[in-house]
């Protein structure tokens, strides 16, 4: 496994853009909240940490992943955003309603991306198992949320 053993989350914040300027939504899954909220904690210190003002950054909760790029959509439509997170998480069960929410969830995020002029950044988990999404917002691996929040800001700064 890629990630055995390792934080994938650190950053050099010398080579990230100062946020500093920059609007941020982010779009958080009520579903398997203790996660959700985990990744949302994670984007928020490190946008706070790069220089983004809290008074810049607007969180909207939608009921699951499956509704993340309806979300985003709106968000981009109705607030003066540079870019939006979009975080989710989505664990393996019984049925195939876990291959189904996952595909249309990225589906839908990408397409936001190639439609509109707001990047918007895919920060949902698709883990096999609960301890591998502990794992990803904030654990072992390191925090998924805070590396959305970095391709935010790199994306949100491109020229």
């Amino acid at each position: 496994m890629a990630t055995a053993n390792k934080n994938l989350s650190a950053y050099d914040k010398t080579t990230i853009p100062n946020a500093k300027d920059l609007r941020f939504g982010i779009v958080v899954s009520e579903w398997n909240e203790a996660i959700t909220e985990g990744l949302y904690e994670g984007a928020m210190e490190a946008l706070l940490d790069c220089g983004a003002k809290e008074e810049n950054i607007i969180r909207w909760n939608v009921p699951g992943s499956f509704e993340l790029p309806f979300g985003a959509k709106k968000m981009i439509e109705t607030k003066p955003v540079d870019a939006v997170i979009a975080i989710g998480s989505v664990i393996q069960g019984e049925t195939k309603h876990f291959d189904f929410v996952c595909s249309a969830t990225a589906q839908g995020i990408m397409d936001l991306n190639v439609r509109t002029k707001v990047p918007v950044i895919f920060c949902v988990l698709t883990d096999n198992n609960m301890q591998q999404a502990i794992d990803r917002s904030g654990g072992k691996h390191g925090n998924k949320g805070a590396e959305a929040a970095i391709a935010a800001i790199k994306m949100a700064s491109l020229g």
